[in-house]
């Protein structure tokens, strides 16, 4: 045997196929988004490491623990989500990040967030109709409501198959929302609409916004029971943010687990795309069916808003019923831009906030539903 011949077998460059080198591009791509074009750069980066080790010849990274040795290290860490505690854990940080106030002071946008869930369903069912499973159609549908923790939480459990894709497309069109948006909101809406001025929020209380917050929970847990574990974390988030006397543990939820969190989500997502899973006819689907879902949803909110308008002396400037979304607080940026496109002086970024955390809630819901109905079946 020759030294260059020993120098290859002890090597893995033998172990290195086409498929690896393809994702190596689809990894490249991600992190010239997540660099260049800062899109989700906190989420994109992490998954796109994670896909490049998932297509190197790793030794022992996924190894199952054994009687006589321990796991890989990403078996473990992947625990996070195959036993569904990351998606919470990012819900309590987003809760502790998130001020309930604008939907407090004009509930109407409650059904602006409920509205933008229409992508989800009409998703769910174009999936049923190209022969994917209910539960991967379910999760495919969850893409359309922009909100990755949700995608997550519902993949892992209905299709841990699809959670790298779903990952990847819930994501990308999240951090695409400032070019996917615009198109379909100045064709739904006229420039008069565009330039509707609405009344200023008046001030929501302490008080109020607890009790919002606890009323919240109780209700969404009655109803769908299987979404507790979004919406209890969320609302905890909320509370700490909320109650003014805990600011170091709301603090530590905003920054340090949220951020501890988003690294291991990413990268453990990411380890799930190998070449033999990801570079197939079924990936490229749910990527296409990703984006008409989030389309859907966003033509939705504007739709029922420019409706609502018919039965109220009060107008709603429909460009913010484009943030139903969850896509926080990306989407009620896109309806303030918008907006002040067609009038500089229109401000609508609070009153966008409402339907965009209305959606938050909205999607934990939907897909708190999918699972109760399809877990197990």
């Amino acid at each position: 045997m020759t030294i260059i011949d020993a120098f290859l077998d002890f090597t893995a460059f033998d172990s290195v196929t086409y498929k690896m080198i393809i994702m190596w591009v689809v990894c490249g791509v991600l992190v010239f988004l997540a660099v260049a074009k800062e899109f989700e750069p906190m989420l994109l980066l992490p998954i796109a490491f994670g896909a490049l080790l998932a297509n190197l010849p790793m030794t022992g990274l996924l190894k199952e623990p054994t009687a006589d040795e321990a796991g890989g290290l990403f078996y473990y860490l992947s625990q996070g989500i195959d036993l569904e505690i990351y998606p919470p854990l990012i819900f309590l940080g987003v809760g502790a990040l998130t001020d309930f106030g604008p939907v407090i002071a004009n509930p109407r946008t409650l059904l602006l967030g409920a509205a933008a869930q229409a992508g989800v369903l009409i998703t769910f069912l174009g999936a049923c109709a190209l022969d994917f499973t209910p539960d991967e159609a379910a999760s495919i549908g969850i893409i359309g409501g922009a909100d990755g923790p949700t995608s997550i939480f519902i993949a892992s459990k209905l299709a841990p198959e699809l959670v790298g894709p779903i990952a990847v497309a819930a994501y990308s069109y999240m951090a695409l929302v400032p070019l996917i948006q615009p198109p379909i909101m100045r064709f739904l809406t006229t420039e008069k609409e565009r330039k509707i001025r609405m009344q200023s929020l008046r001030k929501v209380t302490k008080l109020e916004r607890l009790i919002f917050a606890f009323a919240t929970l109780i209700i969404c847990i009655l109803i769908v029971p299987s979404a507790s574990a979004l919406i209890s974390m969320l609302m905890l988030g909320n509370i700490l943010r909320e109650s003014g006397v805990v600011e170091r543990l709301s603090k530590a939820a905003q920054n340090e687990l949220i951020n501890i969190v988003t690294i291991f989500l990413g990268t453990c997502v990411g380890i799930t795309m190998s070449g033999d899973t990801f570079l197939q006819g079924r990936t490229l689907s749910i990527l296409a069916m990703g984006i008409v879902a989030f389309a859907i949803s966003t033509a939705s909110g504007v739709l029922i808003a420019k409706l609502m308008n018919l039965f109220s002396s009060k107008p709603i400037n429909p460009l913010i019923g484009a943030a139903g979304v969850s896509a926080v607080p990306m989407a009620a940026r896109v309806a303030q831009v918008e907006g002040q496109r067609a009038d500089p002086q229109n401000f609508l970024l609070m009153h966008a906030m409402g339907p965009n955390v209305a959606g938050v809630i909205g999607t934990a819901v939907v897909a708190g539903y999918f699972i109760a109905r399809l877990y197990g079946n």
